[in-house]
């Protein structure tokens, strides 16, 4: 029968294996008191919710070269933020990125409490939990995909995700140590990135692999179970591209809630199960016959595009002409862009 899994065999492998995060203090550095800086725990934490490490690493390091305090980022321009921010989806962590850095500031300064950091813009159990065990050394469980993995293994969990949420977080908790709290959270779930991975976990190597439950039944790898996904819808629209003699283009800011909310986009009626025309301003309407394809997280879009050259006397219907920057525009409207540029003499 297997024992329970010791924080300490952790730490102690985490203590050789740390990974090298530009977010990160090192445990030989947190050792002789260096202290993590919660903006940079924040602001790494918001980035990676729903995206890879790999994806993040080049957006922190130019976010911190930018803004590298949280006043910096609370005075920056809005525009220049979303657009610096493009390319990390899911805009809305953006917006609440400069809530909570502007709310931060009033406080002046991160407050240090779970309770008090989920009252922030933003910030939800994980991320308050991920910021309060990380900057401060609070022993609060962090659980995230990675750590629910671990767990699952560990504890041979079978009930499938995300039903075992509840069970996950639950036993997750009952290993939280109170000595290094911080260091065991970066180390659970470094340990489920690079050694519990999703195929093919590197068992031999584990530093638990003789309290888990799972290697011992021999289906590690089947774990965690998850219920069959449910197949995407796939929506449909149209982007008018209109270029104006001087070289400006029609655009429009979207709504702030809701999907790309506040950021840079072409006019075109609202995506659906089909298509429909709404030109937004009168011009030779032409399709380069490329269609935009794109993933959203709850469905696809096929994305048809519209160019024209239009006189600087144009009166559009809806949107302003104005000087667009590809690196201002989300993934899907930049690739709009690219077949637009493409289609449009120069």
């Amino acid at each position: 029968m297997c024992d329970a899994p010791k924080p300490a065999d952790l730490l102690a492998w985490y203590d050789r294996h740390a990974r090298d995060l530009p977010w990160r203090v090192s445990p030989a550095d947190r050792a002789v008191g260096v202290v993590p800086d919660p903006y940079a725990v924040w602001l790494s934490e918001i980035m990676l919710q729903q995206t890879t490490v790999a994806a993040v690493r080049d957006y922190f390091t130019r976010f911190m070269g930018l803004w590298p305090t949280v006043d910096a980022l609370a005075a920056a321009d809005d525009d220049r933020v979303m657009g610096e921010w493009a390319g990390l989806g899911y805009y809305a962590r953006a917006r609440n990125l400069l809530k909570c850095a502007r709310a931060v500031t009033e406080l002046d300064g991160f407050p240090k409490t779970r309770a008090e950091l989920e009252d922030l813009p933003g910030i939800g159990p994980y991320t308050s939990a991920a910021i309060a065990a990380i900057a401060y050394d609070l022993p609060e469980t962090v659980v995230d995909g990675n750590v629910e993995r671990v767990m699952a293994r560990v504890f041979q969990i079978e009930t499938p995700l995300p039903d075992a949420k509840p069970e996950l977080k639950r036993v997750a908790a009952t290993l939280t140590p109170d000595t290094r709290p911080g260091d065991y959270a970066q180390a659970v779930m470094d340990l489920g990135a690079t050694i519990c991975t999703p195929k093919s976990p590197a068992c031999g190597i584990c530093p638990w692999n003789r309290d888990c439950l799972a290697r011992t039944s021999g289906i590690q790898a089947t774990l965690p179970a998850r219920k069959p996904k449910t197949p995407k819808p796939t929506r449909y629209g149209i982007a008018y591209l209109a270029r104006r003699e001087d070289g400006m283009w029609l655009a429009e800011r979207r709504p702030d809630s809701g999907l790309l909310g506040g950021m840079l986009g072409w006019p075109g009626a609202g995506w659906g199960d089909v298509a429909t025309d709404a030109p937004p301003v009168t011009a030779d309407w032409r399709d380069p016959g490329v269609e935009v394809r794109h993933t959203f997280t709850h469905f696809h879009l096929k994305l048809s595009v519209r160019v024209a050259s239009v006189p600087t006397d144009a009166i559009p219907h809806t949107g302003v002409f104005q000087k667009i920057r590809p690196s201002d525009l989300p993934t899907v409207m930049r690739k709009a862009f690219d077949v637009a540029r493409g289609a449009l003499p120069d």
